[in-house]
């Protein structure tokens, strides 16, 4: 054992930049894999935080005002109850920018059960009556403080400004905007202040359950109990939960793909590192054996040499990646998608990368181990390259008259057959990963660029603020941008079972819908017919063509489903149809808003501001949200994992570019000897690593391609959103990553041959 530690320290101290370049590729690998994992965490923790923290109810309801509570508690399965509590619908103005909010009453002692989290300042107090407390992801959208004053109004218009006195978390709702309207704490005073009509208000209710996975049954049987023209909306612990997960999964399941297609190019890098220094070191391992060392030592010497340095890969790794996922830019980051901060990852959690991590580092080397030990004490000590035929590149190369140190070049390519596998495969893996960011970088580009595809060709959204409707659609579409108006109403729908509710969306009409992008089926063109997202159908499990029945403000309704959609919102669980099947369905239509579409290059921010002008401000506009707004962290994501990437397949062409070096240096004087000039033998030299390089690019970016959008839209199906929606990358795109990656492949190899080529052929018979 001695002898093995004194022959491995002699090794690192004399080959330092290998083990720095093999400590380097693993440390990469960890980190990228901590922060994969610390995104996929993210996606469950908060909501798993803030519901424990909360005592967190398992279903909600919203019923009418009036309707008679008081036999919630007593039912079966009840543990526990929160409220009820009074609501009022209102709008929170700041900065120019408004927001639907839903004002809940509650004093200023927390409830036992469902009771919001106070991230910042205080809780409601009644030494400030007017205080409000805001759910967090409101007050990041509304850039709100503590300390600061909101402007709310209620359906009359009139205005109070009101402070708000803190911040808080909630567990019974997704985060704001991905899920309206956002949630503000009152007073009752504050609340009756707001909204005086009690007509116009709701009763909310949470309640605990003894069995959580029967929340479904239960909301069943409460709306058969209260009454389903009672109840206008329910919710689950379940789809709270879901809507927190939606993002965070999908940039957690990209760096989780990232981090497994870096671990796997990875263990091809060290395989192929390996097999390098154990061909360089074929002298010295006969050397050894002719000393009395045992083909099992040396094996156990050669893992022992890989695995320490992996070990110290995964050491700095850790270190990295702890320190990354702890820094404010990664928890701005991750906030900006889960909405809280993220906690760092248990020890269990990084042991079980670490232990991974190391195990693909042995895996990696016991080929090449194997393959060392098995050499000769009487073979020879130099690392010659077998003989044999012409490869097949090189037979065509000489067919089409390449210049001759072009066609050495293709032959020694593939005189290593299993060394020439693996730097194809090391660098072929990654481009696979790199295609597949371009194909989702293409597809968050064609979000923002082309947003009538996915279902927003309505930039603007206009909601009547002392217009009646027929005034409101005049002054919108007299503007000179406005191409169409189509009226839109928002309500909740109680599904079949009336287990949950969904959103149920007028919009347009039958003769003149809005243009929905159309996947699957055709639009509603009469009333009765409607077209949904994937979310919704694989809610229902049903199909384009089936018929669905629904309650929509207390009165039964069976649709048409003609069309599947893309709908980026609410996880595609939404319903849309024409305003005349709603004026069909329900008595009394609420007051709609619009959706504006405006003329091919018209700016948003000059429409909106001359519109407010011309309503003298009766009007209230915002811009529709975009998806790829949210998920802008996902570029710099997978920017940071294609750099990560990058360093791994330079990693892996310095490798093969050294041990090719190495492997024909004594070809080197022979070359000469031919007559070939030192930028002939260049060439010879870089053309073989090159020629690997363009095989792994071509079918790296060939994979790429099949799978990219293939994979997208699958993501695209689970999340709801629906199949249809990945873009492959450009031509230009891919065409820029090949020629980089073969600039890549094609200066490693000229950095080591240069330095070759000034090497005097005397001190060739050293190797």
């Amino acid at each position: 054992m001695h002898a093995t530690i004194r022959w491995i320290r002699a090794d690192l101290r004399t080959r330092p930049g290998q083990a720095v370049l093999s400590v380097s590729v693993v440390a990469g690998v960890v980190t990228a894999l901590i922060l994969a994992t610390t995104m996929l965490a993210g996606a469950m923790d908060p909501w798993k935080s803030v519901f424990a923290r909360s005592n967190g109810a398992h279903v909600w309801i919203h019923a009418r005002a009036g309707t008679d509570l008081s036999s919630l508690p007593d039912m079966s399965g009840v543990t526990g109850v929160s409220g009820p509590f009074q609501t009022a619908v209102a709008t929170a103005v700041r900065e120019g920018q408004r927001a639907p909010l839903e004002l809940r009453a509650m004093g200023s002692a927390l409830p036992q059960v469902g009771r919001p989290v106070v991230a910042k300042g205080r809780w409601l107090d009644p030494s400030r009556p007017d205080g409000v407390v805001l759910e967090r992801t409101l007050a990041r959208t509304l850039r709100a403080e503590v300390g600061d004053s909101l402007n709310v109004r209620g359906l009359d218009g009139r205005r109070h400004d009101l402070p708000v006195i803190g911040i808080a978390d909630a567990s019974d709702q997704g985060p704001y905007p991905s899920v309206t309207p956002g949630i503000a704490w009152t007073l009752p005073g504050v609340l009756n202040s707001v909204e005086p009509g009690t007509a116009s208000t709701e009763l909310l209710v949470g309640l605990k359950l003894s069995d959580p996975s029967a929340s479904a049954f239960f909301v069943q049987h409460v709306v058969t109990v209260l009454g389903g023209d009672h109840v206008d909306r329910v919710s689950t612990w379940q789809q709270v939960r879901a809507s927190m997960e939606t993002d965070s999964r999908l940039l957690g399941l990209l760096m989780g793909m990232f981090g497994v297609v870096a671990l796997i190019a990875a263990a091809l890098a060290i395989g192929n590192a390996t097999g390098g220094r154990i061909l360089s070191l074929l002298q010295d391992i006969a050397l050894l054996k002719a000393l009395g060392f045992t083909p099992a030592q040396i094996r156990r010497m050669l893992l022992l040499e890989q695995t320490c340095l992996g070990l110290a890969g995964v050491v700095a790794g850790s270190v990295l990646g702890s320190i990354l996922t702890a820094s404010s830019l990664s928890q701005r980051l991750f906030g900006s998608v889960t909405g809280v901060a993220t906690a760092p990852l248990s020890f269990g959690r990084l042991a079980l990368i670490a232990i991974a991590t190391l195990l693909a580092v042995v895996v990696a080397t016991l080929l090449p181990a194997w393959r060392g030990s098995r050499v000769s004490p009487t073979s020879t000590v130099t690392a010659e390259p077998p003989s044999g035929r012409l490869s097949r590149f090189a037979r065509v190369a000489l067919l089409v008259r390449l210049p001759p140190a072009l066609v050495l070049g293709a032959r020694d390519a593939f005189t290593r057959r299993m060394r020439a596998a693996m730097t194809i495969g090391g660098l072929a893996i990654p481009m696979v990963m790199v295609t597949i960011a371009l194909g989702c970088w293409s597809t968050l580009d064609n979000f923002e660029n082309h947003p009538e595809q996915i279902g927003l060709a309505g930039a603007l959204v206009a909601h009547p603020v002392g217009l009646v409707p027929y005034e409101a659609s005049a002054v919108i579409a007299a503007d000179q941008d406005v191409t169409a108006v189509y009226p839109e109403v928002q309500m909740d729908a109680l599904l079949p079972g009336q287990t949950r509710t969904i959103q149920a969306r007028a919009l347009g009409t039958s003769k003149q819908p809005y243009p929905f992008p159309v996947r699957e089926g055709r639009m509603y063109a009469k009333p009765g017919e409607a077209v949904a997202g994937q979310g919704l159908l694989d809610l229902l499990h049903v199909h384009v063509g089936d018929r669905v029945r629904l309650t929509i403000g207390g009165a039964p309704v069976i649709v048409h489903i003609v069309g599947r959609t893309i709908e980026p919102s609410l996880s595609g669980e939404v319903l849309s149809f024409g305003m005349d099947t709603l004026d069909q369905a329900v008595r009394t239509t609420p007051t709609p808003s619009y959706r504006i579409v405006l003329r091919q290059g018209a700016s948003v921010d000059t429409a909106r501001r001359r519109l407010l002008r011309e309503s003298e401000d009766r009007l209230d506009i915002q811009a529709a949200q975009n998806p790829a707004q949210r998920l802008f962290v996902v570029r710099v994501v997978v920017f940071g994992l294609v750099i990560v990437l990058a360093l791994i397949c330079v990693a892996n062409l310095l490798t093969a570019a050294s041990v090719g070096l190495r492997d024909h240096m004594r070809d080197i004087v022979v070359l000469r000897a031919m007559g070939l000039t030192p930028r002939q033998v260049t060439t010879t030299l870089v053309s073989g690593t090159s020629v690997l390089a363009l095989i792994a690019v071509i079918a790296g970016i060939g994979g790429g391609l099949v799978m990219s959008t293939r994979l997208i839209d699958l993501q695209g199906r689970t999340s709801g959103i629906g199949a249809g929606i990945g873009r492959a990358p450009t031509v230009l795109e891919l065409v820029v990553a090949a020629v980089v990656a073969l600039a890549l492949a094609a200066l490693m190899a000229f950095m080591l041959a240069r330095k070759a080529t000034s090497i005097d052929v005397r001190e060739v018979s050293r190797f």
